[in-house]
């Protein structure tokens, strides 16, 4: 079984498309999933979620499709949820509230945005220095107590990271980047930085054997014109958002 994994679009259209082409040429996948975080961005909120719509990908539910969705007097919005809200209709807000916390996309295998029990916690990361690196074996065992203990691969974005992680005599991790966002800050205490290092659309496939294990893993980065993006960002007023989509780095 070939799966591809796409995760952390943003709302960037072209990245998807990209990818998307790109997978087509190396030769398509059995089911393509997504890991949520969809729209949200200064970009092609409305775009997105049709092309999506279309694609009928089964698709879990990240932290910022949840704000997206979620009506504004709940909690403050960040200012690229609030774009990407204002320009999707209240079905298409729907759609994305009512997405699963996790898929079981075959035996084994599960998929989930940040960890299994909650959106917007980081399952493979630590914040070091303001910046994301990788967490303690022992945190991440910690954190993957919630999942059956059958689980053979967990599926997973968030953090824009490609990783690929085996726990000993346990589960693996794959994280296959960002789509569309190469780089985000967060002021949410402690605040850090994540950094792609380059403006590519990343996305992974992962290949099971006849047992349903997984044996093969690939991340790629795909090259687009993130200028476009770049100059969309400007447009909607985030020259940050432009600076991250130019360089896949944070300005310092």
């Amino acid at each position: 079984m070939r799966i591809a994994v796409i995760a952390d679009i943003h709302g960037n259209v072209l990245a998807l498309e990209a990818v998307l082409d790109d997978l087509k040429r190396r030769g398509g996948a059995d089911i393509t999933v997504d890991l949520g975080d969809c729209v949200s961005g200064p970009l092609w909120p409305r775009e997105t979620i049709e092309r999506l719509q279309a694609l009928k990908l089964p698709t879990v539910r990240g932290n910022h499709d949840r704000r997206v969705a979620q009506d504004p007097a709940d909690e403050p919005m960040w200012p690229s949820d609030r774009y990407a809200r204002e320009r999707l209709t209240k079905a298409q807000r729907e759609v994305l509230l009512g997405l699963p916390l996790t898929l079981e996309i075959a035996p084994g295998v599960i998929a989930f945005h940040a960890r299994p029990d909650h959106d917007e916690k980081y399952l493979a990361d630590a914040v070091v220095d303001g910046q994301l690196v990788r967490a303690p074996l022992a945190a991440i065992r910690r954190r993957l107590k919630p999942l059956d203990p059958a689980c053979r691969l967990v599926l997973c974005g968030h953090s824009h990271r490609s990783e690929l992680i085996r726990i000993p005599d346990g589960t693996v991790i794959f994280n296959p980047g960002s789509v569309g966002c190469p780089a985000y800050d967060d002021d949410t205490p402690p605040a850090h930085v994540s950094e792609q290092g380059t403006p590519h659309a990343r996305y992974g496939i992962v290949e099971l054997d006849r047992q349903g294990q997984p044996h093969r893993f690939e991340t790629f980065a795909v090259n687009y014109d993130h200028e476009a993006a770049a100059r969309q960002a400007e447009e909607a007023g985030r020259p940050e958002w432009a600076h991250a989509l130019r360089t896949g780095f944070m300005k310092d």
